[in-house]
């Protein structure tokens, strides 16, 4: 009796995954051509391969699985997921862009150039022919009220996304009364849980 009280008054849980690891090469230094190649070679680049197990995961009740338009979120959501499960791609589950700056004679690790192009991007100043960051931000908030909603008729709700856009679904979800009772932060095949009683 005391678990049918406690369903009762849960309505759902979201699960945010971020995708596995890339297969790209990222050492050397880049310079700014073959920084905006890399960019290009990491959204088409397949994932390691990987074992996932989760306990957290109701594996057993997920029909469909949520992701974006990379192709590194589809097939992380296959191989953990499997062939059964539908994928739902849905552009609003994209990452945030990166648009590496015009910086022609330096050669800079790619971490460099990816913090630096994302901090100026943030600070409205590299969002020329991209989504600036005020409208992902407004992407993201509309992808977690999406996600909300469908956990009013779904006991497990699952998103295999990206780090960034993650997090901000959280805050925003958050926002909407979801708590977080998991967070294992935001690298690759980290997992959070949200809950709403």
């Amino acid at each position: 009796m005391e678990g049918a009280t406690e369903t009762s008054h849960t309505r759902g849980r979201i699960f945010l995954i971020r995708h596995a690891r890339p297969v790209v090469p990222k050492k050397g230094y880049f310079n700014k051509a073959s920084a905006r190649a890399y960019i290009n070679d990491y959204d088409a680049a397949e994932v390691e391969q990987f074992v996932f197990e989760h306990a957290a995961i109701p594996f057993q009740e997920i029909r469909q699985v949520y992701c974006s338009t990379l192709v590194r979120s589809q097939l992380t959501a296959r191989q953990i997921f499997g062939e059964e499960v539908e994928l739902i791609v849905r552009h609003e589950f994209r990452e945030f862009e990166r648009r590496i700056f015009s910086l022609p004679l330096l050669r800079l690790p790619i971490r460099l150039w990816l913090v630096s192009a994302r901090l100026l991007w943030m600070m409205g100043l590299n969002s020329k022919g991209i989504e600036t960051f005020r409208q992902a931000k407004q992407r993201a908030r509309e992808a977690a009220s999406f996600l909300a909603g469908d956990a009013e008729h779904n006991p497990a709700v699952i998103l295999v996304a990206h780090g960034l856009l993650n997090n901000f679904i959280r805050w925003y979800l958050q926002d909407l009364g979801w708590k977080s009772t998991l967070h294992e932060g935001s690298g690759f095949l980290s997992v959070t849980m949200l809950e709403k009683k």
